[in-house]
């Protein structure tokens, strides 16, 4: 496995210009090193993403799409493998519980999805602390678990809510050590682009039947993630000169029933090959420890920096998001009114 610094590009290189230069004397045996090197130079430089899902499933977008998961129909044809981080609070947040713990049913059985746990009330653990949040992480697997086992599956995966590890090193430490007493993985990512936020400036829009403001959001969420893409490889360019294996994070939401296919579609055709978590997490970026001790849900981008000075000053060039914070801000104002 690769260090987390090492250049690929630079190693490739230098083995491909040393094979290369011994094909000229038609040696087969340096032949079939410059193909070796070729091959293993492409593909390392392939880009690679994992697909997540958080607070699945969505009980009230389920009511009121008449009982049907929208999401997961066109998950269905996509041919992608997802990892989902189940809420099992949300089962209840509606009174069709039954028609609820179907749904949650239909995500386990699919062959493509695996299986991680969001907690059940998606708490803020640095707000509940250790004790509080220890009940609620083993009260998410009540459902999940059975139904794990139901479809051969395992539950090692864990996600915060909120990617709240903490509020210090003291909280980070106690919760990574009852998770690794229950076996779990803590489910990184390294992008997201608040789609929460532009699902709901989304959603606000359907419901007054302004359909194209709507679709200009829906639209703007595709560029605006694709763009976060940008600035996250080129970060990783910047810290471990090659590309490594992404997690993106997104929710299971209106937003992206209608257009997570098509931003999935526009990762592939900017050369993107979809991988399973388990896949993603196998890159050596992943083995580097968490140097980030505060409760806001940083991309581990971040988390693997070493000094706040350094991620502010990246965190500065991120893509900019203020005409939608400024538009959300004004639909909440609205709505208390």
């Amino acid at each position: 496995m690769l260090s987390p610094k090492l250049g690929y590009k630079e190693c490739s290189y230098n083995l491909l210009k040393t094979a290369m230069h011994r094909v000229k004397s038609m040696n087969m045996k340096y032949l079939g090193l410059a193909v070796f090197v070729l091959f293993h130079h492409w593909a390392l430089g392939q880009k690679k993403v994992a697909i997540t899902i958080d607070d699945v499933p969505n009980t009230r977008q389920f009511e009121k799409d008449a009982y049907q998961s929208i999401l997961l129909t066109k998950l269905d044809s996509l041919d992608i493998p997802i990892a989902i981080f189940i809420n099992e609070g949300l089962l209840y947040k509606t009174d069709s519980v039954l028609k609820n713990n179907a749904l949650l049913d239909q995500w386990a059985q699919r062959d493509y999805v695996t299986l991680g746990n969001h907690s059940y009330h998606h708490y803020r653990y640095s707000t509940v602390g250790i004790d509080s949040f220890e009940k609620d992480i083993e009260k998410g697997e009540w459902i999940t678990l059975p139904l794990a086992k139901k479809y051969g599956k395992s539950l090692n995966y864990f996600r915060f809510p909120y990617n709240d590890l903490g509020q210090d090193s003291i909280q980070h430490q106690e919760v990574k050590a009852f998770l690794k007493t229950k076996k779990y993985t803590i489910a990184p990512f390294t992008i997201e682009s608040s789609d929460w936020m532009y699902n709901a400036v989304y959603v606000h829009y359907m419901a007054m039947d302004q359909n194209e403001k709507a679709n200009k959001v829906g639209e703007d969420y595709i560029r605006k993630t694709l763009a976060y893409f940008d600035f996250y490889e080129a970060l990783a360019e910047e810290d471990y000169h090659r590309p490594i294996n992404h997690i993106y994070l997104c929710h299971d939401n209106a937003l992206n029933a209608a257009y997570l296919p098509q931003l999935i579609g526009e990762l592939k055709e900017r050369g993107y090959e979809c991988i399973g978590l388990e896949s993603a997490l196998r890159d050596s970026v992943y083995s580097q420890k968490d140097q980030y001790f505060k409760k806001w849900g940083v991309s581990w981008m971040y988390r693997w920096q070493g000094s706040q000075a350094e991620r502010r000053a990246h965190m500065k060039k991120e893509p900019s998001t203020e005409a939608l914070q400024a538009a959300f801000e004004t639909i909440q104002k609205e709505s208390k009114l």
